[in-house]
């Protein structure tokens, strides 16, 4: 494993990890933005759910490197959405930024591990 992909896993894996759980729990910041984005409170649950399954085999990835590529690539396409969505309602570069890091750095990942794939799920 090199250096960067375990700096990248664990820095992603905390972020996510730390995002999707506060989804879950409701946090009013998330709920007053998928107000904003017009999106139905459910879909703030799946997209929790779907942060803490990144950041879990991202975990995983340290143990199976398969899971570390599938894991980026699943947060990738997570976060293109999110993109999407910031340019739907014509949100600012400011607001849609940090989206644009959180799929610009799994993607960075998912090139480094992108070998990997080929042996998911391990």
């Amino acid at each position: 494993m090199n250096i960067l992909s375990a700096v990248l896993q664990a820095i992603l894996g905390l972020a996510f990890l730390g995002a999707g759980l506060s989804k879950l729990a409701g946090a009013k910041m998330h709920v007053d933005n998928f107000n904003h984005w017009k999106l139905p409170q459910w879909f703030r649950i799946v997209t929790g759910l779907v942060e803490v399954v990144g950041a879990a085999a991202l975990v995983v990835g340290y143990w199976e490197p398969s899971w570390a590529s599938a894991g980026a690539l699943w947060l990738a396409v997570t976060m293109l959405g999110g993109i999407l969505v910031h340019v739907r309602v014509k949100d600012s570069l400011k607001l849609t930024f940090p989206s644009i890091v959180l799929f610009i750095l799994p993607v960075g990942l998912f090139l480094i591990r992108l070998n990997d794939l080929a042996d998911f799920p391990g």
